[in-house]
């Protein structure tokens, strides 16, 4: 095929042979999804002008764009780093794969402490803020930090902050050398690396291929290595009456439980997500 037929080709695709390409990849309410959020987030177009046709109106330079888009998606490349953006709590966040995509698992794990509240509230391991953020903008007169060991996270969470307006104090530090921190917070709160290796074979593969592994897989000898040292700190770092939570690998729910109360937190309690999957747990410095 000549360049310009090719380039014929591609200008004359519609919204449903957009979706078959990416059929071998994703099912086909998923491909839908995808190519209807790449359309209305780098194009503009809604559902009606999809309808409309106007897919194919498009001008010849968003048309060139589209079609390395579409490229990158049949790369399995996750939409969120082709357009550049994620969703979360209603907000839009930069993500790049230096950091984790926000899930909406993480949302429900924000909602929840938004209900509880806080002041002086720390995020371990923020990857793209979107946990410090969210809390920042939703919780009244709260006094948010994050910490990371990645700079290019560190990064692009400053950088949706100053998006978003959100008052956050980011900080380089390593969750397995945490300092000396005596009663310092009313929550701590965090979603560490708590997938084991053993578990990759499970794994879509758009998320093994572009996600950051620092941030999805811990030691399979080790799995609780990261839960154990924020406890450990948080156990000396919150406040009487401060509340830890933490998002987590349900295969673990029960072991992590036993160490919290075993370092003398109180009303510890499993949560599930939308999934009815045990996601989450919260405990209580006595």
């Amino acid at each position: 095929m000549s360049i310009l037929n090719y380039f014929t080709y591609f200008c004359s695709m519609n919204y449903e042979q957009l979706c078959q390409r990416l059929s071998r990849i994703y099912d086909a309410g998923e491909a839908k999804a995808i190519v209807r959020l790449v359309l209305d987030v780098r194009f503009g177009l809604s559902t009606a002008d999809i309808y409309c046709g106007k897919v194919t109106q498009l001008s010849s330079n968003d048309q060139a764009e589209l079609e390395k888009i579409m490229q990158r998606l049949e790369e399995a490349e996750p939409v969120q780093y082709v357009l550049g953006v994620a969703e979360f709590c209603g907000r839009q966040f930069h993500v790049a794969p230096g950091v984790l995509i926000p899930r909406p698992e993480t949302a429900e794990l924000c909602r929840f402490i938004v209900e509880d509240g806080g002041h002086d509230i720390l995020d371990v391991g923020t990857g793209s803020g979107c946990i410090a953020i969210t809390l920042s903008l939703d919780i009244a007169d709260a006094k948010v930090t994050a910490w990371d060991v990645s700079d290019e996270a560190l990064a692009i969470a400053c950088s949706n902050a100053k998006a978003l307006g959100a008052e956050v104090e980011f900080v380089h530090q390593d969750a397995l050398d945490m300092p000396s921190s005596p009663e310092m917070w009313d929550v701590i709160v965090s979603n560490p690396p708590y997938i084991c290796r053993k578990e990759a074979g499970e794994m879509e593969n758009n998320v093994l291929k572009y996600e950051p592994d620092i941030a999805l897989f811990v030691s399979d000898d080790d799995p609780l290595l990261f839960y154990r040292h924020i406890m450990n700190y948080a156990a000396k770092a919150l406040r009487p009456k401060g509340k830890l939570y933490f998002e987590i690998n349900p295969i673990y729910a029960d072991s992590i439980v036993e160490q919290l109360l075993t370092l003398g937190f109180i009303d510890v309690t499993k949560v599930n997500d939308q999934f009815d999957k045990i996601r989450f747990i919260k405990a209580i410095k006595p």
